[in-house]
């Protein structure tokens, strides 16, 4: 009964922790892209529930697509979706095997989205590093963090207040 309540409690924890985890981001991406109606999250949907719903939660107004990928095959299918369906921004589930900070996987999402004219936010610094365009959260300490050299490429400004990679 102990174990079953210790574990209740992490797993109510960990929700709670993801439950806000993307605000600061959210209203970040709202500030400086007003006109962003439409975000999309690529990642292995089925152990990221709790990420997808608090990106929706600090998101709101703004449509959210999410395109679940198990590995890296998934990834070319992926970029066909999101191709057809037009994001206008894409948020990194940070620890995603797949399409995650620091994976193969978010570098080549990275590229091919910043060349079709759509930036890729995040919630940690390594993610900024390996080319999102903002990154905001618990992994940045806190800290506004943006690419400029990518945010150049996928045509969109970063906010003044941010400190650049």
């Amino acid at each position: 009964m102990k174990l079953v309540t210790l574990l209740s409690a992490a797993a109510l924890m960990t929700t709670t922790l993801a439950a806000g985890e993307y605000d600061a981001l959210g209203k970040a991406v709202r500030s400086a892209w007003p006109s962003v109606a439409t975000v999309a999250v690529v990642c292995d949907s089925a152990n990221h529930k709790g990420a997808i719903d608090a990106i929706a939660g600090a998101m709101p107004g703004m449509k959210l697509i999410v395109v679940d990928v198990k590995g890296q095959q998934d990834m070319g299918k992926a970029l066909s979706t999101l191709g057809s369906r037009h994001p206008d921004a894409v948020v990194l589930v940070a620890g995603d095997k797949v399409a995650g900070d620091g994976t193969g996987g978010a570098a080549f999402l990275i590229q091919r989205m910043a060349a079709a004219k759509v930036p890729t936010v995040a919630t940690t610094e390594a993610a900024v590093r390996q080319g999102a365009v903002l990154g905001l959260g618990a992994g940045t300490g806190g800290k506004l963090l943006a690419n400029a050299k990518v945010a150049g490429v996928a045509g969109v400004t970063i906010p003044a207040s941010a400190s650049q990679i």
